[in-house]
């Protein structure tokens, strides 16, 4: 599959993980099956825009924070898109925290 589904799907199960829920209670609050919950999250197969409503919905998400840093034909699957989409699930006390740690590496590895 591309790397644009790759990339929803995995920020569909961050979004799940951050909600608490398994493939099968996500899948429940949307109307679909828990394998093609799976599915989508792996990439694997390409969603509908309908399923994709339900999958928002279902995470209490909006489209927007869905596809947020996504630009039409400019996916950049690299890491820090990569740690965009981890991060941006978490709270913002989390996300200070992680924040803090990488400026701690950062000076670290300049005063080597």
């Amino acid at each position: 599959m591309s790397s644009l589904a790759k990339t929803i799907g995995e920020r569909i199960r961050n979004h799940r993980n951050r909600e608490g829920l398994n493939q099968e209670q996500l899948a429940e609050r949307c109307g679909l099956h828990a394998t093609y919950i799976g599915q989508i999250e792996r990439g694997e197969k390409n969603a509908t825009i309908e399923s994709v409503g339900k999958i928002v919905k279902g995470l209490n998400i909006s489209f927007e924070t869905l596809f947020e840093k996504i630009q039409a034909g400019e996916l950049k699957n690299n890491v820090a898109t990569k740690c965009y989409a981890l991060i941006d699930v978490l709270n913002e006390k989390e996300q200070a925290a992680i924040y803090e740690l990488i400026q701690k590496i950062i000076a670290y590895r300049n005063n080597i």
